[in-house]
C-alpha cells in the first residue's frame, strides 16, 4: 500500500538518543539567549528505559476489513438516534447489528478474553424532542491481566449514529461514512489486534474497552451514559480516546497527520490529564503521525470526549487534517452542481490505517504502564532547588519514575531524570519559576504512564494595594 510520504516509525533507541538531544538542546538555547543555565554545573545524563517491545506495525491494519465494516454502516440508510431500533435493514438498529456481529467475530478468536456488551437506555435532551428516547451503546471489554490494574480502564471509541441536514428527521438518509463510521472502523480494528495479541498472551495489564456510542448527534448521549456506567461499574478511566470523523484526507500530498485535541483544564500552573494523554499519544505514534492541537476541540464544535474531560478525566479526540463541510451533516443530494453528502467515496483508507495504528499502538502501550503517579507536588519557591514530592502504589513491574521538565513556552517534555522512589526529589540548580515539571510510572517492560503535571504546594499570594 502507499504511505505517500509517511515516514517510518524512529527505532526506540533513537526514541531513547532524541529525548536527551531534546534535553540537550534545551540547555544549548539557554546558553546562546544568554540566560543562566539550569543547573549551574549541568545536569547528569538520566536512564531511558527503551518502550515495549512488539509495536504494532502499519501493515497489520486489514483495509479490506475496514471498507467493510464502513459499508455496512452505510448500507443501513440513516443510524439516526431517532430512527428505528428494530428494523434490520435500516436505522439505528441495523448499525447496531453490524457492530454485534463484528465484536462477536473479534470475540471469537480473542481466547475469551473479549466480553461484548449491548447496553440499552433512555435519555432525553433538546435533540429528542423532550423527550426519553431509546438509546445502546455496544462495549467490547479486553479484561486486563494484572489484578490491581485491572479496575483501570482505557477506553478507543467511534459514534455509530448519523445525522442528515435536520437532525430531527428520521426518515432522510444519512449515510455517514465518515462521521462517524470511520471512527467505528478504527475502534473495532483496534479492538481485532488487541484481541489477538491477548489471545497470544500479549495483553495489557489494566483493561481496555472498545465503544460504539449511539446518540451524539442528539447531544452526547451516549458518552454521558457511558461515564455513569463506568462509575457503576467500579472502573477508573485512565484515559479516553475519541474518533470522530477520522476517515477523509482529500488534501494533495497525504496521507497526513491526524488531529489530536485536547483541553487545558482549569489548574492553575498545571496541565490537564487529557493535555498529558494527547502528549502521550504523539510521543508514542510519533510527531510526523500526530498533530497535537492544544484546544479542546474544533471552535464551535463537539464530540464524546467532552463528557470525560468535563469531569477531569483524560478524554482527547482525534479528527482527520482538514475537514470537507460539504460531506457532513449533509443530507445526499447535488445542488448548483456540488454534490453533498458522507458518502464511501470521499474516504481515504491509507489515512484512516494510519489512524487505526496510531489508536492501537497507544491503547496497547498505555494499558502494559503502570499506574501513573499521584498527588504529585512542587516545592521549593524562593529557593535555588525545585523539589518534587509525589506517592504511588506498590508495583513490582514498575522500573522507576521519569521526572519530566519543560519550558513553560515548551509544547512537550523533555526528561531530565531517572529515579527509582517515590518520596521527595531535589532538582538542585533548577528554578521553580522558569519551568513546568511532571513526573511519570515507567515499568520494567519500558512502558510509560500517562504523566501526572505537579502542582504548585504554595499558591500565589495577592498584593497587597497600598
Amino acid at each position: 500500500m502507499n504511505l505517500g510520504n509517511r515516514k517510518q516509525l524512529v527505532p526506540v533507541g533513537t526514541v531513547a538518543l532524541g529525548l536527551l538531544l531534546v534535553a540537550s538542546t534545551v540547555r544549548a538555547q539557554e546558553k546562546t539567549l544568554h540566560d543562566p543555565g539550569e543547573p549551574l554545573s549541568g545536569a547528569s545524563t538520566p536512564k531511558i528505559l527503551p518502550r515495549p517491545a512488539g509495536a504494532i506495525p502499519r501493515s497489520a491494519f486489514d483495509e479490506k476489513t475496514m471498507r467493510e465494516i464502513i459499508h455496512e454502516q452505510v448500507s443501513c440508510g440513516t443510524r439516526l438516534t431517532l430512527s428505528s431500533w428494530t428494523d434490520p435493514k435500516r436505522g439505528a438498529g441495523c448499525g447496531r447489528d453490524f457492530i454485534v456481529a463484528r465484536f462477536n467475530e473479534i470475540a471469537k478468536h480473542s481466547g475469551g478474553k473479549l466480553e461484548v456488551v449491548v447496553d440499552k437506555f433512555e435519555m432525553m435532551a433538546e435533540r429528542t424532542g423532550g423527550k426519553p428516547v431509546h438509546l445502546e451503546n455496544v462495549y467490547g471489554i479486553l479484561k486486563g491481566s494484572d489484578p490491581k490494574l485491572a479496575n483501570t480502564v482505557f477506553i478507543v471509541d467511534g459514534d455509530f449514529d448519523s445525522r442528515p441536514s435536520d437532525v430531527m428527521d428520521p426518515n432522510a438518509d444519512a449515510p455517514g461514512a465518515d462521521d462517524d463510521s470511520s471512527g467505528v472502523a478504527v475502534m473495532l480494528e483496534s479492538a481485532r489486534l488487541l484481541s489477538k495479541a491477548a489471545a497470544e498472551g500479549h495483553g495489557g495489564r489494566a483493561t481496555v474497552i472498545f465503544a460504539a456510542f449511539s446518540g451524539e448527534e442528539q447531544g452526547l448521549l451516549g458518552s454521558y451514559h457511558m461515564l455513569d456506567w463506568v462509575k457503576e461499574k467500579g472502573y477508573t478511566v485512565g484515559g479516553m480516546m475519541d474518533n470522530d470523523i477520522v476517515g477523509a484526507d482529500p488534501a494533495p500530498g497525504g496521507p497526513h497527520r491526524v488531529r489530536v485535541f485536547s483541553g487545558n483544564g482549569e489548574i492553575e500552573d498545571a496541565d490537564s490529564p487529557s493535555r498529558e494523554l494527547a502528549r502521550a499519544v504523539e510521543e508514542i505514534a510519533g510527531r510526523d503521525a500526530v498533530r497535537m492541537i492544544f484546544r479542546v476541540d474544533r471552535y464551535g464544535r463537539g464530540g464524546d470526549h467532552y463528557v470525560f474531560y468535563k469531569a477531569g478525566l483524560p478524554a482527547v479526540r482525534f479528527t482527520e487534517p482538514l475537514e470537507d463541510y460539504n460531506h457532513q451533516h449533509q443530507t445526499p443530494r447535488t445542488e448548483n452542481g456540488v454534490e453533498y453528502g458522507d458518502l464511501e467515496k470521499y474516504l481515504n483508507f491509507a489515512f484512516m490505517g494510519n489512524v487505526a495504528r496510531d489508536n492501537a499502538e497507544a491503547l496497547r502501550q498505555l494499558a502494559l504502564a503502570p499506574a501513573p503517579p499521584m498527588n504529585v507536588r512542587l516545592y521549593g519557591a524562593v529557593t535555588p532547588d525545585a523539589k518534587l514530592k509525589w506517592t504511588a502504589e506498590e508495583d513490582s513491574e514498575r522500573a522507576g519514575f521519569e521526572i519530566l521538565w519543560r519550558e513553560t513556552t515548551e509544547a512537550r517534555w523533555s526528561v531530565y531524570d531517572f529515579v527509582t522512589d517515590e518520596g521527595e526529589h531535589a532538582l538542585k540548580g533548577v528554578s521553580t519559576d522558569n519551568h513546568f515539571f511532571a513526573v511519570r510510572s515507567v515499568g520494567k517492560n519500558g512502558a510509560r504512564s500517562i504523566a501526572t503535571a505537579s502542582q504548585p504546594e504554595v499558591r500565589r499570594a495577592p498584593i497587597d494595594k497600598k
